[in-house]
């Protein structure tokens, strides 16, 4: 019998295919990473709605994310497993929500500002990370980096003229 919490994941379970991020949180080498990476398809899609229901798709994105992750983590007997990515998606969809238009600029630095937060945990992301559980506590460190990327995205991108 195996110990590996990945085993417990069966993709034809929509909710373990959305919080593995279609597949892309099952890489062996930075699944968070693969995670942001396979959320840009994703978000040029998201990107052609009007600026409001952009939004509430985003917003909408993040409350079922509450779910997808607490019912997958619970399956997987692990709290906040590494193959668990949709709060990398919602989070780089926050991030993205002051990009003025859809271009690779835009794009790069988004990434880039996202995994920073998301990898670096400054407070208070961290502390949310290490005392906040289950469903809600995957998410919201997430949000809150792709938040503090949000902003830090619009200072750059004012900044660099992009």
């Amino acid at each position: 019998m195996s110990t590996n919490p990945k085993d417990l994941l069966k993709m034809n379970n929509p909710w373990h295919l959305l919080a593995t991020g279609f597949g892309s949180g099952l890489a062996k080498y930075i699944p968070g990473t693969m995670g942001t990476l396979a959320a840009i398809p994703l978000y040029l899609i998201l990107a052609q709605l009007p600026f409001g229901w952009y939004l509430v798709a985003v917003l909408i994105a993040a409350l079922i994310g509450i779910r997808i992750c607490h019912i997958t983590s619970t399956d997987m007997k692990v709290h906040d497993h590494g193959s668990i990515v949709w709060d990398e998606f919602v989070g780089f969809w926050i991030t993205m929500a002051v990009a003025p238009t859809v271009s690779w600029q835009w794009i790069l630095a988004g990434f880039i500002l996202f995994r920073f937060f998301d990898m670096l945990k400054p407070w208070p992301i961290s502390w949310l990370d290490k005392h906040v559980e289950g469903g809600f506590g995957i998410m919201i460190d997430d949000v809150l980096a792709g938040f503090m990327a949000m902003i830090s995205l619009w200072f750059v991108g004012y900044w660099l003229g992009f």
